[in-house]
């Protein structure tokens, strides 16, 4: 059971389609980005975990609404209209500048016009969409276990959430950073970060405690869960969180629990829960937040 629920998720072997995949999640991001309206920390760019894959949810275009759904078990692309049209593309082995191509054409046919920022975000050597011809992977193991892990991380995420009682994130895909999120706020303005652009100050514009996953990529090279707080407080580094194997990347400035020592665990969700719940009191104690205010159990 731990494993159909916990897969392993080598980086090295999953690397090209994972690659891949996130140019994809980009292309359909950057669409949900044109058509909805901005929200605060940008969180009406993210896509969320759905019964079968990734999800824009519903996107406002004219005369109604539309949804682009990942299908990670049919491995198809669904386009989805209020008025009941319906196209799909299939999810295979093809590049990016291909799945582009057809990418548009479907909308077209569905009447919907939509004009994106072709170059790739949060990558240190973007190569445009409609000229990448070099990321052209799509294993539908790997693909399977990569949905299937966010999944179980987002079930626990929201459990988690749920003993907040301040300001929470949903647990949402940020696909320019390609990682599953949730993050808690204090309720006070953070800050501005020291050469932040318009898309970090919009992200921390207030005192934030955030987790997620990562599937391998961003140069860490291998699956992982983090936490961290922005601003970091003093002593943050020095902290005790479990399970055990959990640790502070003082490099990254922040909290580690490598997947596959996650999966190593006898429970793997009760050890995620700690590794959560752990790095925020750590995090919320150091930085001083109102926890009686904001927590459920502590009201």
């Amino acid at each position: 059971m731990s494993e159909e629920v916990w897969p392993a998720l080598p980086w090295k072997e999953w690397e090209p389609t994972a690659t891949t995949l996130h140019m994809w999640t980009q292309i359909v991001g950057k669409t949900r980005l044109t058509l909805f309206p901005l929200q605060a920390h940008w969180w009406n760019v993210t896509l969320y975990v759905s019964p079968c894959g990734l999800t824009t949810a519903a996107m406002p275009v004219e005369g109604g609404n539309l949804e682009i759904e990942f299908d990670f078990l049919a491995h198809d692309l669904h386009f989805r209209l209020s008025d009941g049209r319906t196209k799909r593309m299939k999810l295979n082995p093809r590049s990016v500048a291909d799945f582009y191509r057809e990418y548009l054409e479907t909308l077209r046919k569905i009447g919907v016009q939509v004009k994106i920022n072709l170059m790739p975000c949060e990558l240190k050597e973007p190569i445009r969409f409609d000229e990448d011809t070099v990321h052209a992977s799509y294993d539908p193991e790997f693909v399977q276990r990569f949905w299937r892990i966010l999944m179980r991380t987002s079930t626990l995420f929201q459990r988690f959430s749920s003993e907040f009682l301040g300001k929470v994130s949903p647990a949402h895909f940020f696909w320019g950073s390609f990682d599953l999120a949730v993050t808690r706020f204090s309720g006070r303005r953070a800050p501005e970060r020291p050469g932040a652009d318009a898309i970090q100050r919009e992200a921390y514009s207030h005192e934030v405690i955030s987790a997620g996953f990562w599937p391998g990529n961003g140069g860490f090279g291998e699956a992982a869960f983090y936490a961290y707080a922005a601003p970091s407080p003093e002593g943050l580094d020095r902290a005790k969180i479990g399970p055990a194997s959990a640790y502070f990347d003082k490099t990254l400035g922040e909290f580690v629990l490598k997947y596959d020592d996650l999966r190593r665990e006898t429970s793997p969700d009760d050890a995620l829960m700690e590794f959560l719940q752990s790095t925020y009191a750590a995090a919320a104690d150091a930085a001083k937040w109102d926890r009686k205010a904001l927590e459920r159990l502590a009201a």
